[in-house]
Formats: C-alpha cells, sequence, structure tokens
C-alpha cells in the first residue's frame, strides 16, 4: 500500500470510529441512539477540522459525545500520522522507513531525518499553546459557568481554536463574547498560531531564544516563514480593514456597536475565516460583499503544516510571484531573492486547478439537489467544508441527506488533499525519462 492511500485511509478509519462512538446512546443529550448521518457529518466534520454542524453541539450532545468531538478534533488537527507516530513513540517503538516517509509526506518536510524529535516538539507546542488558552479563557468562563462548566467550556474552545476546528458549546457561537478582548485576544491568537504552522513557531521560538541569550550568530529565518509569516499578516490586516468598511454601516452586524467593539469584530472576523470557524456576528446578516470576501479568505486558508486548511498561503504567494514574473518579463520566480523551482510552481498550479474543479463540482450538486438555496449560500457552505473552516450562513442543518453527504465528501477531501487524494487513488507519480520536443501556444 502506498504511503497516500494509507493516509487517506487513516482518516477515513478515525472517521469511522469517530461516527460509531458518537451514534451511542451515551453520546446524546437524550439517552438515545443517534442518527447516522448526523454521526457521520460531525464526525467527519470533527476529524476534518472544520467546524460545521446540522445540530447545536452544546445541547444535542452529552458530555460524552462533546469529549469525542474534542478528542476528534484534536486526532484531526494534528493529523492521522503524527497522532499515529506519537503512539508508537510512546510505547517505546521504533518505526521504519515507511513511516519515516508518511511523517516526511504528511508533514510535507523536505526530509526524513530527526522525525520523531519534530513529533515530540509538536506535541510540546500543542500542549503549550492549548494549556495557556484554557487558563486564559478559564478568566472568562468560570465567573459565569462556575469551576466545573467553566473549565470544560474553556478546554473544549481551546482544543477546537487551535486546531482550527471552530465547534462552540454556545448556541450563538462566540457572539455572546464578541465584547470580551480576553476571549476575542485568546481565540485568535490560538487560530493563528495554530494554522501558522510548527515549523514557523519553532523558527520564531529558536529566534527569540538567540535574541535573549544574545548569540552572535542568531536563527535564520527560512523562505517557509518569510512567505507564511508576511501573507499571514498582510491577510489578516487588509481583511480587518476590508469587513470594518464594509460593515460598519450594517446594523444587523457591526452598525449597532461602538467602536471599540467594531475593530474587535472586524478583527475576529477577519482571523477566523483562516479555517477556524468561530465567529461573534450573525455570518447570515452580513453584506453580499462581506461573504464574498470571507469566501476568498476561507479559500487562502491558512499555511502548510498547521492545523488549517485552504488552498494554503505559500500556494497563493507561489501563483502571485508567477504572475509578478509574468508581467515583468523574467523568465524566473522569485520570492525574497530565492528562486522558486519548477516543480514548486507545477504543484501550486495542481492545488489550484485541482481546488477549483472540487468546488465547482461540489456547488454544482448542492444547486441540483437543493435547487431553492441562494447561489452565495451554496458557495459559502462548500467553500468552507472544502477549506475546512466551519463558517456557515445557517443552512447546515437544513440542507438534503445529498447536500449533507456532498459536503462530508467534501471535508474529507479538503482535508487530506486535492494531490495526496490522487495520489492514493492513481498511485505514486513516477517521473519518465521520456522529453518531448517544445512548441509555442498561444494562452491569455
Amino acid at each position: 500500500m502506498t504511503v497516500a492511500r494509507t493516509i487517506c485511509l487513516g482518516f477515513l478509519a478515525v472517521i469511522a470510529i469517530g461516527t460509531i462512538l458518537l451514534m451511542m446512546p451515551f453520546s446524546t443529550s437524550s439517552g438515545t441512539w443517534n442518527n447516522f448521518i448526523v454521526a457521520l457529518f460531525t464526525s467527519t466534520s470533527a476529524v476534518c477540522v472544520t467546524g460545521l454542524s446540522v445540530v447545536d453541539p452544546g445541547t444535542y450532545f452529552s458530555f460524552w459525545g462533546q469529549l469525542f468531538i474534542a478528542l476528534l478534533a484534536q486526532v484531526g488537527g494534528l493529523g492521522y500520522m503524527t497522532t499515529t507516530t506519537f503512539l508508537i513513540l510512546l510505547i517505546g517503538r521504533k518505526f521504519d522507513m515507511r513511516q519515516k516517509i508518511a511523517i516526511q509526506q504528511a508533514l510535507d518536510r523536505p526530509g526524513m531525518s530527526g522525525s520523531s524529535q519534530v513529533i515530540r516538539s509538536i506535541i510540546a507546542t500543542t500542549l503549550i499553546f492549548e494549556i495557556t488558552g484554557v487558563f486564559l479563557l478559564l478568566l472568562a468562563f468560570v465567573p459565569e459557568y462556575g469551576w466545573k462548566n467553566g473549565l470544560w467550556l474553556a478546554i473544549f474552545h481551546s482544543i477546537n481554536a487551535w486546531n482550527n476546528a471552530g465547534f462552540s458549546l454556545f448556541k450563538d457561537n462566540l457572539i455572546g463574547y464578541q465584547s470580551s478582548f480576553l476571549v476575542v485576544f485568546t481565540i485568535t491568537t490560538l487560530i493563528i498560531f495554530g494554522g501558522i504552522g510548527y515549523q514557523v513557531i519553532l523558527e520564531m521560538y529558536l529566534w527569540l531564544r538567540d535574541r535573549i541569550l544574545r548569540k552572535t550568530s542568531c536563527q535564520i529565518f527560512s523562505l517557509d516563514f518569510k512567505v507564511a509569516t508576511s501573507t499571514t499578516i498582510i491577510l489578516l490586516i487588509l481583511g480587518t480593514i476590508a469587513f470594518f468598511c464594509i460593515e460598519v454601516r450594517n446594523p444587523a452586524t457591526f452598525g449597532s456597536l461602538n467602536f471599540y467593539d467594531q475593530i474587535l469584530v472586524a478583527w475576529f472576523q477577519s482571523v477566523t475565516p483562516r479555517t477556524a470557524g468561530f465567529n461573534t456576528i450573525d455570518i447570515s446578516k452580513m453584506t453580499t460583499a462581506s461573504l464574498f470576501i470571507t469566501i476568498a479568505l476561507m479559500f487562502i486558508g491558512a499555511s502548510p503544516g498547521g492545523t488549517g486548511g485552504g488552498m494554503k498561503t505559500t500556494t497563493l504567494r507561489v501563483l502571485t510571484s508567477c504572475t509578478k514574473a509574468i508581467l515583468q518579463g523574467k523568465e524566473e520566480v522569485l520570492l525574497y531573492e530565492r528562486k522558486i523551482a519548477i516543480s514548486l510552481i507545477l504543484k501550486a498550479v495542481g492545488v489550484l486547478v485541482g481546488s477549483v474543479t472540487t468546488l465547482i463540482l461540489a456547488t454544482t450538486l448542492i444547486s441540483l439537489t437543493d435547487p431553492t438555496l441562494d447561489f452565495i449560500q451554496i458557495l459559502f457552505e462548500v467553500v468552507s467544508a472544502f477549506a475546512t473552516v466551519g463558517l456557515s450562513t445557517g443552512i447546515t442543518g437544513t440542507v438534503s441527506i445529498a447536500a449533507k453527504l456532498i459536503l462530508i465528501i467534501t471535508m474529507y477531501v479538503g482535508r487530506v488533499g486535492v494531490l495526496l487524494l490522487m495520489s492514493a487513488i492513481l498511485g505514486d507519480p513516477r517521473p519518465t525519462r521520456i522529453h518531448y520536443p517544445e512548441e509555442n501556444l498561444l494562452v491569455g
């Protein structure tokens, strides 16, 4: 079995286990057997760290059901191979070459050396951020809900924020905390660092350590770090400005808030489309322009190596750099004075074409199964599912069973990745030694 098939089947296995657990009577607040479609949809959404839900998790599921959702989101955020490898390390076993290759492919690493150290650092980073998030959220939830409920709310939301899952136990998601700087700061910080990638966090830590210790040779940032951080910062700033300017006159979202709360809400709304799924305003009441900007941000998504989905920030930068090179008449694609390999450019184009094809196909099918829905609502839901975001205009629970199944498949494709899924189906690509003559073709 190929590595790609191992990873894809691994996610399917976790989804299947989650579905069985969520179907059990002890997983529902009513104490009865759960509906299969509800269990399958919720399990897929959790493992694919999406956050779309056909029911209200806070009232529909019991504590055990909510715990299963949090655990599934944790496994989905870390990744099937990372979780499996960590369990192998816990019992003291060594993993073979196939597992090393699987880790390399799952984490998109250039080499196989130091795989066990990478897994340990990923787990440690996850625990540090999630535990810190729990302590900060306790300050907001305990005074209102008491220690028992407040602690569980803090744990659940910290796990979902770090893993960019977006499940919330509140009926209105986080709308009730849109004015709370503590909640907004904690959730958005977890979302950003969870989605920016473990390699970026590690480089940031090494740079800070060298600065504090005043070492003469400080950490040199990689191209991945520069692209991921700069693109993330630009998108966050532009998103905040765009949402503020567009929604400031909308009384259903920003208009009734004071200036301070408007800035907080605009910032949160700029962060959450980066595949997080939380919301502090009613998405269904946003203007069409804001919905379209949200769709664009969801499609771009987070960064490679993180817990988020989407096309990825690095793919966006490679494609925009290609466009810049063409406009300047250059034959090389450059990023921060570094040449981008043709193989990476072809991979970026493949990701874009595969992603757009998936979105067109899913949107078309749901338009056929649910013709009464508005196109913008369908497109929003499909992009949210594919980019593993979890934001919704409120139609998730009302769509037909066929549409739910389409969304389930879309979430799965978005989580494992278009190229990885195609490799699993078609087999690992094999380079060819046959070269054909060049010929010009009219383009554009």
